[in-house]
């Protein structure tokens, strides 16, 4: 087992420099981590227009590295920029295709040429791996707008450079399968073998950027064990659940971890009072000061109170929640929600507090502080989601003592254990099937217990001593990438 491998990460989103999701988290953190157990790691990604304000004093590369596609040479600008703990990132600037005000797309839809700029950049990752003679011993791809690169390695790029490189491709979420018209096959560079077929990177008539990115990856990993069960299954497939179940032998599911640095209820410095399992008394002062920042009343203090921080839609549940909220306000408890999305189901939240003034607060957007503050001031953090490949926020709510109560898919079955009173084991609750009704036997289960303190506490205690650091994941990782490259070595 090889200890100081040389991983390039190519993603279209990194944490600091450009987020829209979860992506960019474990872009940001995983390669950091990797790092600390002696893996030479650089990041590939993009140079979008908001991410110039995040470099930290970036350095010219290249002002003409050559990217042949379609039957034309087009040139970028390659910078190099340090993380804070000084992991090379590489920033690909192509000013038509990145310089816009949004990482995919304007509110209306998806931004027409995804496929163009996406193709451009895995070329050109690829080609700024050969340009700085960085030999990978595993490229690390991420999500459909990566999934060229596997294609790529097997046609245009199996070069003496590449020779020996295997590639690991990371589904974070089947919903986006990176689908385009098939007639513009020439815009991908896949010159000199044909791929557009069936067992190819086809799909229905169309381009499938996913399915390239599992059909000729060396293996395939998602981001939670369950979530790795569950893709193979019509239910969560989305049509590609027989493609998954081909590729079964080389698929892994690892959980994401989560950087405790900043999402610390002991140095987090979102929140008003700082706490820690030996002294929770700031947790209710963080509660006091979150009740009154959302205009609840004061009397929910010594009351359960519930909190969601997501994405306002149906996978997220909050329909279900919405379907429940008269009974869960009839419990004595109040809701505090941050979110944004879904028109139709804001409206109806917005209804819902006016209905129930004083015991629902609203805040929408993005707003961090925020999010902090009602994962650390609530009691008791819902994630009632559909479908949920991996979830953060149960995670950085059990660090905060602030038990999850969410639906048993994918990275939530993983984290989430229901407490038993008998034993005094377990850090949650949790509910089977997307249906109301079982959401509220989950609630009110949840609000019997808040009032048996003894109980309570035992459960706090429990959620807090959870560890879901990203060295468990990294090490993970490594494990798998030894494994492939050894697979491929028998070859």
């Amino acid at each position: 087992m090889k200890s100081n491998l040389k991983i390039l990460f190519v993603s279209s989103e990194v944490v600091p420099f450009a987020k829209s999701g979860g992506l960019a988290d474990v872009s940001g953190s995983l390669p950091m981590a990797l790092q600390e157990y002696g893996m030479d790691v650089r990041v590939v990604m993009p140079l979008y227009s908001s991410v110039r304000k995040n470099m930290l004093k970036p350095d010219p590369v290249t002002d003409a590295l050559s990217v042949s596609l379609g039957g034309e040479s087009l040139s970028a600008k390659v910078f190099e920029a340090k993380s804070q703990k000084r992991v090379p990132t590489y920033f690909i600037e192509r000013e038509d295709l990145f310089g816009r005000p949004n990482l995919y797309g304007y509110s209306a839809g998806d931004y027409y040429d995804n496929l163009e700029r996406f193709s451009f950049f895995s070329h050109a990752a690829l080609r700024t791996a050969q340009e700085i003679g960085f030999k990978p011993d595993i490229i690390h791809c991420h999500d459909w707008q990566t999934g060229l690169i596997p294609a790529l390695l097997k046609g245009s790029y199996a070069v003496d450079f590449f020779s020996g490189t295997s590639v690991m491709f990371t589904i974070h979420n089947m919903g986006y399968q990176g689908i385009f018209p098939a007639e513009k096959l020439d815009k991908t560079g896949l010159n000199g073998i044909d791929f557009f077929h069936q067992e190819g990177i086809e799909y229905w008539g169309n381009i499938s950027l996913l399915k390239s990115g599992i059909i000729y990856a060396d293996a395939v990993t998602t981001v939670s064990p369950t979530y790795a069960q569950e893709i193979q299954t019509d239910e969560f497939g989305l049509g590609m659940e027989g493609i998954l179940a081909n590729k079964k032998e080389n698929l892994y599911g690892i959980l994401n971890g989560v950087d405790y640095n900043i999402w610390n209820p002991e140095k987090d410095k979102n929140i008003s009072r700082n706490y820690s399992p030996d002294n929770m008394s700031g947790k209710k002062a963080v509660k006091k000061e979150l009740l009154e920042k959302t205009g609840l009343d004061k009397s929910l203090i010594d009351k359960p109170l519930f909190g969601m921080v997501t994405r306002i839609d149906k996978q997220k549940g909050i329909d279900l929640v919405l379907e429940v909220m008269d009974e869960l306000m009839a419990l004595d408890t109040g809701f505090v929600l941050l979110g944004s999305g879904d028109k139709h189901i804001e409206d109806a939240v917005i209804a819902a507090s006016k209905k129930h003034s004083g015991k629902i607060g609203i805040g929408t957007g993005f707003n961090d502080p925020l999010a902090h503050q009602i994962i650390a001031g609530s009691d008791i953090f819902m994630i009632p989601s559909r479908y949920e490949p991996c979830g953060l926020t149960q995670m950085y709510a059990l660090k905060y003592g602030t038990i999850p109560l969410v639906r048993a898919t994918g990275g939530l079955n993983d984290t989430v254990f229901n407490y038993d009173k008998e034993t005094g084991t377990g850090n949650g609750f949790k509910f089977d099937s997307a249906d109301p009704d079982e959401l509220l036997a989950c609630i009110t289960q949840a609000v019997s217990l808040y009032k048996d303190k003894r109980n309570w506490k035992q459960l706090i205690s429990n959620a807090m001593k959870e560890d879901f650091s990203w060295n468990r994941s990294a090490e993970k990782y490594i494990e798998i990438y030894n494994g492939t490259i050894e697979k491929k070595d028998l070859y």
